[in-house]
């Protein structure tokens, strides 16, 4: 496996959750040290440890699926698409903002480096890490739990939960043309 150089959007990435990460630490220092008990730094705090874990758990996800990438199939029937899907994404114009995401990880969608099938399984493995990552989301609720205010930690979950549900929707947007050059390929042969 080759190693190669970080995106742009992984950069960044990493260097908000170093950021957050910091800023955080610093604020509940600041706040539980009693230094200054001022409720602007707990929630500066907080605001920016939900950002760092909602970043990091993202990473940590995709790192640990990537084991069982070999497993992850584009044949599965949960990834095979729906007739209703075609409408939603003609609605949401997914054709014109689909190629303004950020992509973690471009050269792994290679046509150079990579066969149909492993880009198509790809795109798979993709859109199961976004498929957990909405539910892994709602486990901010819990920071609720400990600094209250629910509501800051339940907009968080959902905004969190639109974030990856763009990336489900391009992957399930993309896949099937890729799954019909497939077979065309397959027929010809």
């Amino acid at each position: 496996m080759k190693k190669t150089k970080l995106s742009g959007p992984a950069i960044f990435m990493y260097s908000v959750i170093a950021i957050t990460l910091i800023t955080s630490l610093i604020c509940f220092g600041v706040y539980y040290g009693n230094i200054n008990t001022n409720d602007l730094f707990l929630w500066i705090g907080v605001t920016s440890f939900t950002i760092m874990y909602h970043l990091w758990m993202r990473i940590i996800l995709g790192n640990f699926t990537t084991k069982f990438k070999k497993h992850i199939s584009y044949k599965h029937w949960w990834f095979k698409e729906r007739k209703f899907e075609k409408g939603l994404y003609k609605f949401l114009k997914v054709k014109k903002w689909k190629n303004k995401a950020l992509t973690f990880q471009p050269e792994l969608f290679s046509v150079k480096d990579y066969s149909l099938e492993e880009i198509a399984n790809t795109m798979t493995k993709s859109e199961l890490d976004h498929w957990i990552n909405e539910i892994l989301s709602l486990t901010t609720l819990i920071f609720g739990l400990i600094w209250g205010e629910m509501w800051i930690f339940a907009l968080t979950a959902f905004a969190a939960m639109l974030f990856d549900a763009q990336f489900i929707v391009i992957q399930r947007f993309n896949r099937p043309r890729i799954i019909k050059i497939i077979e065309k390929q397959k027929n010809k042969k």
